[in-house]
């Protein structure tokens, strides 16, 4: 029975100062949670720094250490190394002994909030009403102006998701995805069938974590 966690980054930066981070690409501040103990086989994530830095805090006192590969351009053709097979871009080979691959890909980035990127959020509200700027964070079909709805992050998430994640999953691999806030909301609506309506009621701490089994196509979740 194959294992998922599903990981939100730890608080950055303009989490602490309460802005709209989205795309905006800013460090991490604080990492102060302990992943249960779990072996990996796999991890996925997206390349901010935020989440990238996550991963590296989720290793510090594990045995194995992270190697990052990437989906496009040069990082992704000229990252091989002999371990990986004849199939240098198969995402499934080469799982060492010392370490362990993380695959990062753009699929897994935060909601783009266009026009909101690097506003605080308290002045945002007091501008358009805090219920106009809940939907913007929290609805479905409900856009940021200029941005991503949770509905945009759907259909850039969830095909890279079912074509790779799950691939690994039926495989039997365990997978540790890192992702920001609402990539992940995109993947728990998607796995525990949350609906377009009640998605809005659904988030997950700086730090956060929901653990799932994956047995024959089925997800059951643990915590």
């Amino acid at each position: 029975m194959a294992k998922l966690i599903l990981l939100r980054h730890f608080k950055s930066q303009w989490n602490l100062e309460n802005r709209f981070t989205g795309w905006v690409d800013v460090p991490l501040m604080r990492a102060d949670f302990e992943i249960p103990a779990l072996d990996f086989d796999v991890v996925y994530t997206s390349p901010l720094i935020r989440n990238l830095h996550t991963v590296l805090k989720v290793f510090e006192k594990k045995d194995k250490y992270p190697i990052f590969r990437h989906f496009k351009g040069k990082m992704k053709n000229w990252t091989h190394f002999e371990e990986l097979g004849p199939d240098r871009n198969n995402i499934s080979n080469g799982a060492g002994q010392n370490y362990i691959q993380v695959f990062v890909s753009e699929a897994l980035n935060e909601r783009y909030y266009g026009k909101l990127q690097g506003l605080n959020k308290e002045e945002t509200m007091k501008k358009y009403g805090k219920e106009k700027v809940h939907l913007w964070r929290r609805s479905y079909n409900i856009a940021p102006p200029e941005g991503e709805s949770l509905a945009d992050v759907v259909k850039r998430t969830m095909p890279f998701y079912k074509k790779y994640v799950e691939k690994d999953l039926r495989s039997g691999k365990n997978v540790l995805i890192v992702a920001s806030h609402n990539s992940a909301r995109a993947i728990i609506k998607y796995i525990e069938k949350v609906s377009d309506k009640d998605i809005i009621n659904v988030e997950m701490p700086f730090g956060g974590l929901r653990q799932y089994e994956f047995d024959k196509g089925v997800y059951n979740v643990v915590r």
